[in-house]
């Protein structure tokens, strides 16, 4: 019985889209062949491996986190990423799915921050249903058969003046 609830509960890669799309404006995208990309705002949070990989998965951490779990076994630095406190994972049982979905949502926040304030507000706000046109637009007249096309306005000119012209030559020498 205790395997068939850890496996209910053990943490794979449909868990880990469940934790990270649960965030208001998260999306998902397929990256560099075959990472799946967490995103908000368009900037990074959380990569996911779908294949076969020497790390199963990585996400931002702030400084003190990512000290502390890179000195745990099974969670490492990640490449290309450490400098901007990114922690790899090698193995999806590295971690418990209670500490993971904290460190998931802190890593959603941490970068959520960083966005433009007008972004931040747009992700706070639930998602309004359309207006009907009707509402939102001005009653206008109706056009009918009978409207006369609008007359185009005349162009108005001024007069051209015709300018003398005169000889700079005089006659004498």
């Amino acid at each position: 019985m205790a395997g068939i609830l850890l496996a209910e509960t053990a943490m794979n890669l449909e868990r880990i889209r469940q934790l990270c799309l649960a965030r208001p404006g998260a999306t998902e995208q397929i990256q560099w062949g075959a990472d799946l990309v967490f995103k908000v705002g368009g900037k990074m949070f959380c990569v996911a491996c779908t294949e076969v990989a020497p790390n199963v998965m990585s996400f931002k951490c702030d400084d003190q986190t990512f000290a502390e779990l890179v000195e745990r076994d099974g969670c490492i630095p990640a490449p290309y990423l450490a400098r901007a406190k990114w922690v790899a994972v090698e193995k999806w049982d590295t971690l418990e799915e209670r500490e993971l979905a904290r460190l998931l949502e802190q890593a959603y926040t941490l970068v959520r921050t960083t966005l433009p304030k007008k972004t931040q507000a747009a992700l706070e706000a639930p998602a309004k249903p359309p207006a009907r046109a009707a509402a939102r637009s001005k009653p206008t007249k109706s056009k009918s058969a009978k409207s006369k096309p609008a007359k185009p306005k005349p162009i108005k000119s001024k007069p051209i003046k015709a300018k003398s012209v005169t000889s700079s030559r005089s006659g004498t020498r």
